[in-house]
């Protein structure tokens, strides 16, 4: 450790998982919940593997003997990934075969397994099967030329068949080679229900078998004349970490979607699977071409995304998290348009606390207000049904000059962001599709409108992405303003990245990869200057990662200098902190709680003049180096200290927060003898409640006039 100044990013990420993981263990947690969190838990393991991992394979085979800077090989770096995910695959199953489950069965909720069914289940879902199922099943053979395509990330069934004596198949005409195992594969529907609801001779038990299970179970039906010896569930995760030729020019479209189909059938970096059948997963490994260490067994259920389905069930409240409301903001007007209230005042808006109706009110109203001449904004992603993308084809189709960068190159949004950039010029709308060499991850919206003589410009921006589906679940911060100085950044920023241009200074954003690494440097550096014995700086940040070398060297200088710096990091953090001569100064925090925290903020003190952002990027090299991003600072009084206590409360949890040492493990934060519960996401709520029933009984008071 004493030559490491920087822990693995992989690793890092690893144990971010890890923080999510112990989220499920919580028996406090309601249980729905804790179902939710193993399920994430999953789902951010395929995007790692996907990436990651398979990145770190292509490196192994391209340069092996690299080091990184934590001092890792790429062969000790897998190997060091594989021994701590199998261990919290592990756990994550243990977690949900012997305590979600149990719990549920106690709540009225039981998982029927196949070996348990009883006559009637059997018959029910016999009858199921050849009804529903069966007609969407297509089973392959694996006996000829070709292996057979296995889906990325899709579940399929195995099932190792030998010929029954006495009878002749129309396989016999197809047999392939006689010494090869006969092997086939079946894909599990995606498009039906994954729950299957039983008859239960149990009237206080709701009773429920997967679709995994009933395809597994009543698979010999497909292969007449065969009887199924062994059978097993697999799931194979493959490298998507691709780049598209950002040279294709006319025919980027077609390149990206080239991209997507690489996807699906690229080379496999991982395999789970559950089961026992020496004979197929054997043969798994030698045609998918994967180690040991490549190979998960998992003694429950591989898609625990699944079980989320019973969500949908009658009585399943209780075991749910008590439903917290998104409040409207009280100094926003709801029945008027924004236009004079940001006149007066910047507004901050924080999702999900608030709801992001005013985003897409702010639109809505661009739309259809004969005063607004142009609409610009950029898209990263915007989900399903965007009411953002409907506001935007209303306002180009009454006439509105409606630009939209469409960042296509948003990993596993590609195939969307293609289809909404295709809608909004059929609209009318002039789509941008991102940039050469680096992709677009600023959110900034501008509105153009006609005021007497002279123009307004009213602009947004934000620390999270356009997406009224995510602004339910992520913690986010933005800023509605109609500072002029903000809005001459924002046009010469659309000016720049829809057009050419020569780099213009700007006076109040930071932009990437122009001056936003420098910027926040600078201020690092400055708070060293300004930092004394007895008055020493102060830096606070809240971000998703830190992983940029340069900004943590920095960091460690500032630390030596005396300043102070509190770190709130959800996820990946290389720096080290607590190493005495290096790093004694800095501390790291990590919450991961019911919304996942999305949030960039930073705060220098500036000797007596603190100073606050807000912004896009996170401190990573993606970030500051190959994205387009954008920092914005917090300017006005009542906004500043709005902000300010936000983040200040993410450093007092100690429900929901773990403190990182320096030798890299992640130490739940608990409460002190004398010391109060206090969850930041929690007191955030409370906070706007009280603020929205207060604004709703000033609203409600009226005059009451005294007669005889």
């Amino acid at each position: 450790m004493a030559n490491v100044t920087f822990f693995n990013r992989e690793l890092s990420w690893i144990e971010f998982n890890a923080r999510v993981l112990n989220q499920a263990l919580k028996k406090d947690i309601p249980l729905l919940e804790r179902l939710s969190f193993l399920s994430i838990v999953s789902s951010n393991f395929d995007e790692f593997f996907q990436v990651r991992v398979a990145a770190a394979k292509r490196l192994l085979v391209s340069n092996p003997e690299t080091i990184d800077c934590s001092g890792l090989t790429p062969l000790q770096l897998l190997s060091s990934i594989s021994d701590r995910c199998h261990d919290l695959i592990k756990k994550q199953q243990l977690c949900l075969t012997e305590e979600i489950l149990p719990e549920l069965k106690n709540n009225g909720f039981e998982y029927i397994r196949p070996e348990t069914y009883s006559p009637l289940q059997k018959e029910f879902l016999q009858t199921y099967f050849r009804s529903v199922i069966f007609p969407l099943l297509t089973p392959l053979r694996t006996d000829t030329q070709a292996f057979p395509h296995i889906i990325n990330l899709n579940l399929y069934a195995a099932f190792l068949l030998k010929p029954i004596s006495g009878i002749k198949t129309d396989s016999e005409i197809f047999k392939g080679d006689d010494d090869a195992p006969r092997i086939a594969f079946v894909e599990i529907p995606g498009k039906i229900s994954s729950v299957i609801w039983l008859p239960s001779e149990n009237e206080n038990l709701r009773q429920f078998t997967l679709l995994d299970d009933i395809v597994q179970t009543f698979g010999t039906l497909l292969f007449p004349g065969f009887s199924v010896q062994e059978s097993l569930l697999f799931k194979v995760v493959r490298d998507a970490d691709f780049a598209v030729d950002e040279d294709a020019g006319p025919d980027f479209i077609n390149a990206m979607e080239n991209v997507l189909i690489q996807r699906k059938s690229s080379f496999p970096v991982q395999l789970l699977y559950s089961g026992r059948s020496d004979t197929i997963l054997s043969f798994l490994q030698e045609k998918l071409e994967l180690d040991e260490d490549d190979i998960y067994k998992i003694d429950g259920i591989i898609s625990v995304s699944k079980l989320n389905e019973i969500r949908s069930a009658d009585g399943t409240e209780k075991l749910c998290f008590e439903k917290w409301e998104h409040f409207y903001p009280s100094d926003l007007p709801e029945d008027e348009p924004y236009w004079d209230s940001l006149k007066l005042n910047d507004k901050i808006l924080h999702v999900p606390y608030e709801s992001y109706d005013p985003v897409v009110k702010l639109l809505n109203d661009a739309a259809k207000d004969p005063d607004v001449l142009a609409i610009k904004m950029t898209l990263y992603r915007t989900g399903r049904d965007s009411p953002i993308i409907a506001a935007l084809e209303r306002a180009a189709q009454n006439g509105k000059q409606v630009v939209v960068l469409v960042e296509l190159k948003a990993r596993f949004d590609e195939e969307r962001n293609i289809a909404w950039a295709t809608e909004l010029e059929n609209a009318g709308a002039t789509v941008i599709y991102g940039l050469v060499n680096l992709k677009v991850h600023a959110k900034i919206l501008m509105v153009i409108r006609r005021e007497g003589d002279s123009v307004r410009r009213y602009v947004h921006l934000s620390t999270g992405n356009y997406n009224t589906k995510t602004a339910r679940l992520y913690s986010d911060l933005s800023l509605f303003t109609a500072n002029q100085e903000i809005a001459n950044d924002a046009t010469q920023f659309f000016n720049l990245v829809t057009g050419y241009s020569t780099l213009q200074k700007m006076n109040l954003l930071g932009m990437a990869p122009v001056t936003l690494k420098s910027n926040i440097i600078s201020m690092i550096e400055r708070e060293i200057e300004r930092s004394t014995k007895d008055h020493p700086g102060l830096i606070i940040a809240k971000m998703n990662n830190l992983t940029h070398t340069e900004v943590i060297s920095a960091l460690y200088k500032a630390s030596q200098a005396g300043v102070k710096i509190l770190l709130n990091i959800r996820g990946i953090c290389m720096l080290i902190p607590g190493v005495k001569g290096l790093s004694e100064n800095i501390s790291v925090i990590s919450v991961v709680d019911r919304y996942l925290e999305h949030s960039r903020i930073f705060y220098f003190q500036n000797g007596n003049s603190p100073q606050l952002y807000l912004s896009s990027a996170d401190w990573m090299n993606r970030n500051l180096d190959r994205r387009i991003e954008l920092m914005f600072p917090v300017l006005e009084k009542k906004s500043f200290e709005e902000v300010k206590t936000i983040l200040d409360s993410y450093f007092k949890d100690n429900q929901n927060a773990h403190r990182l040492t320096s030798t890299g493990e992640w130490r739940e934060i608990t409460r002190q003898k004398n010391e109060e519960k206090f969850s930041a996401q929690e007191a955030l709520y409370k906070k706007y409640k009280k603020r929205f029933e207060k604004s709703e009984k000033s609203h409600d008071f009226e005059f009451k006039v005294r007669r005889k």
